[in-house]
Formats: C-alpha cells, sequence, structure tokens
C-alpha cells in the first residue's frame, strides 16, 4: 500500500486553507448588515494616518489572524510540485494581504466595521511570517518527515478526515450547554426559517411541532457527553490501522477535546471557570467515550465509520429534541458583548456544522466506494465476457 503513497497522496492544506479563508471572510464581515454606500472611496483608508487607539488583543488577533493562512497557502501550492516553496511562500503572502485588502474595502460598507490600514499591515505581517514558517519546514525537512508519519499513520484517502479533525477544536470553542454537543442547531433553523417566510404563503407549510422541546434527561446528557467526545476517535480510526496507532490517537483527542472546552469556558466566564464545566454527568460521559474508544481499537476501518454514523446521528436527535437552555442564551450574550464578538460567530457556526460535514462526507466516501465497486464488477464481468468470446473462438467446435 505504500507505494501507492507517492500518487495518491493529497495535501489536507489546500481545503484548510479555504476553511480559513471562509472564517477570516466572516470575521471581517460580521455582523453582514447594515450594507451602504458611505460617500466613501473603498480604497481611502490606505491614505490614512494610523490609528492612535488600539489595543494588544487587536494586534495579536490580526496578526495570528492570518499567520495560518500564510501557512497554509504556502504548504498547499508547494504539495502541488508545480511550485518551488520559495515561490510558494511569495505567492501566499500575496494572496493572503489581497485578501486582507479586499476585506478592509468591504467594511467601508459596513457601518458597525472600521477599514484600517493598521489591520492590513498586521495581516501582511502575520501571512509573511506564517509563509516563512512554511518555507522553514521545507527546508528543515520537517514538512517530509510530516508526510513520512502519515504514511505511516494513516491511509491515503485520510485528507478529508484530517481536516474534519483539525476543525473539531475550533467547533468546541463556542460554549455549548452540553459538552462535545455540537449540532444543536433545530431550534434556532425552526425560527430562522420562520423569519425568512413572514409575510409569505410558505410560512403555512412551515411544520408545526406536535410536542414542545423537553430538557435533556440525566443519562441522556451522559449519553450525549460520551457520543460527542467519542467522534473524533472513530473518525480518527477510520483512516487508520494499527491498535497501538488507535490508542495514541484517541489519547491525544480526548486530551485535546477536554483541554479546549476548558479554554472555551476561561474565555466566557473567565480563568478561574475553566473546569466548571467538569460535573458527574460530564466524567461519566468521558468514562464512557473512553470504553467506546477501546472496544473500537481493534475493529475494521469500515465498521469503525458505521458507528460514527451512528454515534452522530444519535446525538444529533437527542440534542436537537431539546430546547435551548437559560445558560446558552447567557454564554452567547457573553460572547456577543466581549471582545470575541466576532470569533463567537465563526466558532459558532463551524460548531453548529461540524457534524453534518462529518455525514456528508461519510456520504461521499460511501458513493465513491460503491462507484469503485461498480466500476470494478463491470470491468470484471467485461473481462469475462471477452474470455468467453476468446474460447469460443478457440474451440475445436468453432
Amino acid at each position: 500500500m505504500t507505494a501507492d503513497w507517492p500518487h495518491r497522496e493529497k495535501s489536507a492544506a489546500a481545503p484548510l486553507a479555504l476553511c480559513w479563508v471562509a472564517l477570516i471572510a466572516y470575521a471581517s464581515l460580521f455582523p453582514f448588515t447594515g450594507w451602504r454606500n458611505q460617500g466613501l472611496m473603498p480604497w481611502i483608508y490606505l491614505s490614512e494616518a494610523l490609528p492612535q487607539y488600539w489595543t494588544r488583543f487587536d494586534v495579536l488577533a490580526n496578526f495570528a489572524g492570518y499567520a495560518p493562512l500564510g501557512l497554509l497557502l504556502a504548504l498547499a501550492w508547494s504539495a502541488s510540485g508545480r511550485l518551488p516553496p520559495g515561490l510558494a511562500a511569495l505567492l501566499a503572502t500575496l494572496a493572503a494581504t489581497a485578501l486582507s485588502l479586499t476585506l478592509e474595502a468591504l467594511q467601508t460598507y459596513l457601518p458597525l466595521r472600521i477599514a484600517s490600514n493598521l489591520d492590513l499591515a498586521l495581516n501582511a505581517a502575520g501571512a509573511t511570517a506564517g509563509a516563512l514558517a512554511a518555507l522553514a519546514l521545507e527546508k528543515t525537512g520537517l514538512r517530509g518527515r510530516w508526510r513520512g508519519f502519515r504514511r505511516r499513520w494513516f491511509a491515503p484517502d485520510s485528507r478529508g478526515a484530517l481536516v474534519l479533525l483539525a476543525l473539531w477544536p475550533v467547533a468546541l470553542l463556542y460554549p455549548t450547554p452540553v459538552a462535545f454537543g455540537l449540532g444543536h442547531v433545530y431550534e434556532r433553523a425552526e425560527a430562522a426559517l420562520a423569519a425568512l417566510l413572514k409575510g409569505t404563503p410558505w410560512l403555512e407549510w412551515l411544520p408545526l411541532r406536535e410536542l414542545e422541546l423537553q430538557p435533556l434527561l440525566p443519562d441522556t446528557q451522559v449519553l450525549c457527553v460520551a457520543l460527542g467526545a467519542v467522534a473524533p476517535c472513530l473518525l480518527g480510526y477510520g483512516v487508520m490501522q494499527g491498535a497501538a496507532h488507535r490508542a495514541l490517537f484517541a489519547l491525544l483527542a480526548m486530551v485535546t477535546g477536554v483541554g479546549t472546552l476548558a479554554l472555551s469556558f476561561a474565555l466566557t466566564w473567565g480563568p478561574a471557570a475553566a473546569w466548571g464545566w467538569l460535573h458527574t454527568p460530564q466524567m461519566q460521559g468521558l468514562a464512557g467515550c473512553v470504553c467506546i474508544a477501546l472496544l473500537a481499537l481493534p475493529l475494521p476501518r469500515r465498521i469503525c465509520l458505521a458507528l460514527l454514523v451512528a454515534a452522530l446521528l444519535a446525538q444529533l436527535i437527542f440534542l436537537n429534541a431539546a430546547p435551548l437552555s437559560a445558560y446558552d442564551l447567557e454564554s452567547l450574550q457573553r460572547w456577543e458583548q466581549g471582545r470575541f464578538i466576532h470569533f463567537y460567530g465563526l466558532a459558532q457556526w463551524v460548531g453548529w456544522l461540524w457534524p453534518f460535514a462529518v455525514l456528508a462526507f461519510l456520504a461521499l466516501r460511501a458513493l465513491r466506494l460503491i462507484s469503485d465497486w461498480t466500476k470494478k464488477r463491470a470491468r470484471g464481468h467485461a473481462q469475462s465476457q471477452v474470455r468467453k468470446r476468446a474460447e469460443h473462438t478457440l474451440s475445436p467446435a468453432a
């Protein structure tokens, strides 16, 4: 199998770069309302004096937000084999700077946003740092070591799963009522759809709930925590072999998940509340996650992915049968009124969509397997017909 890697390997940097572009655009243009021409040229901010008032958080956020983009773009273009690493780093810097230039110009049409040449400079500096980091990875051989590590640990078709696994910690940063409870969207989607159809004949077509949503029972909450925590483990199992590799990966996934939830609580409620989410139901759910992850260690990859589908569907059904809690609304208010006003929406959307993105990925993967099996069967049937004709032609009776 390893012989096929050079021809079949696809870098995860390219889809991650596209995801990062979408996240940056969302954070830069949020809340997407109040668009109007304010009588200003979109590039006027370039000739203005540097802002006199700025915070350390703004500087770090603008720099750090574009550093991963420069890194990912440079890695993606150099991995294609069409560009040398130095040229890939240069193009990554220019592309990220052009994106920042465009987004800052668009902010002149949003009264709630302020276009800033300082933001542009910090964005360009961050992109340059990221591109130079990618170049250093190539020059020091660390990129090659990563390729070797990926060949040893993961299947050749693991790119989509790796992208989803990389987005999982981002999804966990938005506070949810249930730990690891991603995809809780039913009540919000229902309200948004009703608001969209208000005043139209189609509002009457909107199905009405026969029963009111009920809060999760303690046992159901434990089950949701276990299913949500084990989801990335099963996703990783589906693209890797070897019980030892899987065990180390599961440990890393659980540590990452627990640490990210602690960070989410610290950002929302303050550092003293970092572990305020870890109560008895959550600890029981994590224990259940450990049990499921251990039992799934020797299972074939396709069985692990089938279990992942069942786990995600069960968790989505349980979560979306419960209403939004007062805790969730208070957390939302804290994020909206704090310094994370733009980042909260970014993490929120990733958290809402992550389970559905995984299910879509698995559905496409299943369709591809079915297509490959159908083509293989058709080729086998054609070859069988050719052999039969040849045998008939060469037979004495003919």
